[in-house]
């Protein structure tokens, strides 16, 4: 795939974000600002047709996406837009337009019974181009081949033979489902793009300008910085903290990784480890409760599971995903012998919270909200509001009406690559759903796996993977969602399980070699091999990938069943993150033997999977170890002759 990218001619690659100036700049922030005051008004106050919403939406995005990317690499950041691109901007304005005084007659008419008119055609045809056009300037060409794929499988499909046939669709047909139906581009994916996802990046944004990133990052030291090693452990904690706002794994690398790496690596860190752990923490944020990125959006959408169940489902997995992290990184630390830190250059616990404590109070206010059942879009307003309120807390971080602007900006900003996403995967379902391909790639996957759940699971694995490459969580999530979900759910496994499941290795595909965008990224900053840097993160993060076939074999992981399972369940887990991690590294309490690190990797899978059997054998062997390391360390004294 690195490969092929490689080659693929500039004109052809995903666009760069311009450093837009003069007028240009000036009709940016307009629309950027007025994109976050409609998505504002639409929670708390508007009352649409959903396809007005999701009409006006997604023109703005698009108007601001046209503006903002640039055509592709060869035009470079520099450029500003051209008279082709505000073409296309005011062209989705008029499609948005369009389809809002038509609103009523497309929610209300019955597909393929009630006709559309050429124009109708015509101006969904320009909506679903433009979307194209857009997932292609802010992802790049993945996505779209996996669209053109979809569409021209719609189109023609009934070409060929087998399992995989269909009727035959005519083009209006195809574009009739794209544009004018809810499998398309109004469908689930831009649905939670609109109004879950979008007000919680916008309370990113304005967390961000806050000033709660210094405070985090301070805190973060604080905790971390006086252990061995401790500049690796600030970067696994801040990049917990800002990963689970953000969501992207690849923006969190870059944000936070630019001072977290250049610190690990003077601290005594292989550059190839600093940008490793920098990745793998940041990828990790995702997974990471009470906000999990968009991912629990996205999935409490699709699955009609709440969120405030999914985001208690993943706390422990979460937990012991950043368990793993910190542990590899202090045996690494005490394998290198690396020092500590002065005490006087870390900050005390008490003194940073006592400056930035009250930024935990819009935390607070999301986790009330959601537990009183209050939707997620109007729970995300309430933590806005309550970061503006905090910020007054100090002078210093006061927010104005110019700090609300850039934040509202910052917000419609970080948006646009997801839309764009959204958009592109609702076309790629729209190919699924009117074809029937979703029934029939169940029956292909559970053919190919002859119906066995371990199997199945690793071909869902390699498909998170293989869609992950360069992609967005959110595509990759919807589209093996739709594609593999449900042959999990055939052989028994729960809604919960199987779609966290997915989520886990969509979001884990951002430091999976050959495309691993988050590593890459951290690698640039290392001044490291890119390849390198990607297996050393899928090695620091290989509890990610354990982790979720655990709790498809076990809920209790999820905390589901009796409370005695699960606290015995996540006390035997921990043990296991702890040997697996001293057995990865090589160091636990002195250095490990090939038989010691054998033993301890066994360990730590068998007490990870919480079965009463198995976590014996692992604490057996867990002891067998720590035994065999003490007589190892007790220095032998010869008897003396006549003593």
């Amino acid at each position: 795939m690195m490969g092929f990218k490689n080659k693929l001619p500039k004109a052809f690659t995903e666009g760069e974000k311009r450093h837009l100036s003069g007028p240009h700049v000036k009709v940016f922030l307009g629309f950027a600002a007025i994109l976050s005051l409609f998505q504002v008004w639409s929670v708390i106050w508007g009352k649409l047709d959903p396809v007005q919403l999701l009409a006006t939406h997604l023109s703005l995005i698009l108007f601001l996406t046209f503006i903002y990317f640039s055509f592709s690499k060869k035009s470079g950041s520099s450029a500003s837009p051209t008279g082709i691109d505000y073409i296309c901007s005011f062209l989705a304005l008029g499609a948005g337009i369009y389809f809002n005084i038509h609103a009523e007659r497309i929610s209300e008419r019955i597909p393929i019974v009630d006709p559309l008119s050429s124009l109708d055609i015509l101006v969904g045809f320009v909506f679903v181009v433009l979307s194209i056009e857009a997932a292609r300037r802010t992802i790049g060409m993945p996505i779209v081949i996996i669209v053109f794929i979809g569409i021209g499988y719609a189109l023609w499909g009934h070409h060929l033979g087998g399992l995989i046939w269909h009727r035959e669709f005519s083009f209006s047909e195809v574009v009739e489902d794209l544009a004018f139906s809810f499998n398309g581009l109004w469908g689930s994916p831009i649905a939670v793009a609109a109004s879950f996802v979008y007000m919680f990046l916008l309370f990113g944004a304005f967390l961000q300008k806050a000033g709660a990133g210094e405070f985090f990052f301070q805190l973060s030291t604080a905790l971390a910085g006086r252990t061995r090693g401790g500049a690796a452990k600030v970067a696994v904690l801040a990049s917990a903290f800002f990963g689970m706002i953000s969501g992207s794994p690849t923006a969190n690398v870059v944000t936070t990784g630019s001072f977290t790496i250049p610190v690990s690596k003077r601290s005594g860190y292989k550059p190839s480890f600093a940008a490793a752990v920098e990745a793998a923490a940041s990828t990790g944020g995702s997974i990471l409760p009470p906000i999990m990125g968009s991912s629990a959006f996205l999935m409490a959408a699709i699955t009609q599971i709440p969120y405030i169940s999914i985001v208690i489902a993943a706390i422990i997995p979460g937990i012991l995903y950043y368990l793993s992290l910190l542990a590899m990184v202090h045996f690494e630390a005490v394998r290198l012998d690396l020092p500590q830190a002065k005490k006087e250059d870390i900050p005390k616990v008490s003194d940073v919270l006592k400056k930035g404590w009250y930024y935990f109070i819009p935390l607070v206010v999301l986790l009330v909200f959601l537990l009183n059942g209050y939707s997620a879009s109007r729970t995300g307003f309430y933590g806005v509001l309550a970061i503006v309120i905090v910020s007054w807390f100090r002078k210093k971080t006061r927010m104005g009406i110019k700090q609300i602007f850039e934040a509202m900006v910052d917000g419609a900003k970080s948006s646009t690559p997801v839309t764009a996403a959204c958009a592109a995967a609702g076309l790629v379902i729209s190919g699924i759903m009117s074809t029937g391909l979703g029934g029939k790639l169940t029956s292909v996957v559970l053919g190919l796996t002859e119906g066995m759940l371990i199997p199945t699971l690793l071909l869902t694995m390699l498909i998170c993977v293989i869609l992950g490459m360069g992609m967005p969580v959110a595509a990759a999530y919807i589209l093996t969602a739709m594609l593999a979900a449900p042959a999990l759910m055939e052989l028994g496994v729960s809604l919960m399980s199987a779609h966290l499941f997915i989520v886990y290795f969509s979001i884990f595909s951002a430091i999976t070699p050959p495309v691993a965008v988050a590593a890459y990224a951290a690698a640039g900053i290392a001044d490291s091999n890119p390849n390198q840097v990607g297996l050393e993160a899928v090695r620091l993060g290989i509890v990610g990938f354990i982790v979720p076939f655990m709790f498809v074999l076990e809920p209790a992981l999820l905390l589901e069943g009796p409370l005695v399972e699960i606290i015995l369940a996540f006390f035997t887990a921990v043990v296991g993150v702890v040997s697996l991690s001293a057995g990865i590294i090589g160091r636990f309490q002195t250095e490990t033997s090939v038989l010691d690190r054998t033993l301890l990797i066994i360990s730590g899978l068998l007490l990870i999977y919480p079965h009463i059997l198995f976590s014996c054998l692992g604490i057996i062997l867990f002891i067998f170890v720590i035994i065999v390391q003490k007589k190892r360390q007790i220095p032998y004294t010869p008897i003396q002759k006549g003593a």
